[in-house]
């Protein structure tokens, strides 16, 4: 399972590493420390936040959120990966906003697609194409 430093926590939820650090310093959210002693949020916990936060509606305690149009992508956390036999579904949680995109299951498998994962969501017109970062 992957995990991820404040700062790039911090980016997938579009907050400052200020509030990424006073949200584990206050419990909101559970980290580890690596052998150099760097704090470290494990993928599943971070997929887990980023769910509650959105659902609290607001993305960083007073911070103004991100605003691109940087051709559509949605740069955020897989949350969840449902797998059938054929298909499969993806939802990824880009800061406020929680995407899903049905594909199939070679392709999830192929991408390797896990919760906890950094992923980047394209969305052109009714259809949500998922790239691994």
């Amino acid at each position: 399972m992957r995990s991820y430093t404040i700062g790039q926590a911090a980016r997938l939820l579009s907050v400052s590493s200020d509030t990424v650090r006073r949200w584990a310093d206050g419990g909101r959210i559970p980290t580890e420390r690596d052998e150099g002693g760097k704090r470290l949020i494990k993928g599943a916990d971070l997929a887990a936040f980023s769910v509650a936060l959105a659902a609290e509606g607001n993305s960083g305690e007073g911070e103004e959120a991100a605003y691109t149009t940087a051709r559509n992508a949605f740069p955020g956390i897989i949350t969840a990966v449902k797998l059938g036999d054929v298909a499969a579904q993806v939802e990824v949680q880009a800061g406020p906003h929680r995407l899903v995109s049905l594909l199939t299951r070679e392709a999830v498998e192929e991408l390797g697609l896990v919760v906890g994962m950094e992923a980047v969501a394209r969305v052109k017109a009714t259809n949500v194409h998922i790239d691994r970062a």
